[in-house]
């Protein structure tokens, strides 16, 4: 009596499970139907003007130019030795409390 209702099972198991394999392998009665309104001609030139004027550098990745100064490296030093002398300016790592 088990093996007929094992046999019956199985049976049913594969009944049930040709209906399972009745679609498409890729889904393709889900794919989303897109009527665009551009030619294709019209979508290539947008792409070649767009690669075109890309610039593959990002953004804030180039460095300022230097600043000319007209002042002297030494005198710029003395004036800040002077400036922590007078107490204008902290000297070292710690800064005022």
């Amino acid at each position: 009596m088990n093996s007929k209702a094992i046999l019956a099972i199985a049976a049913l198991a594969v009944v049930a499970s040709t209906g399972v394999r009745a679609d498409e392998a890729d889904a393709s009665q889900y794919a989303v139907q897109f009527q665009g309104s551009r030619t294709r001609a019209e979508v290539q030139a947008e792409a070649a003007t767009v690669s075109a004027t890309r610039s593959t550098e990002p953004n804030g990745s180039r460095v300022a130019a230097q600043v000319k100064s007209g002042v002297d490296a030494k005198t710029v030093r003395a004036q800040a030795v002077e400036a922590v002398r007078l107490g204008q300016i902290s000297h070292g790592e710690a800064g005022p409390l």
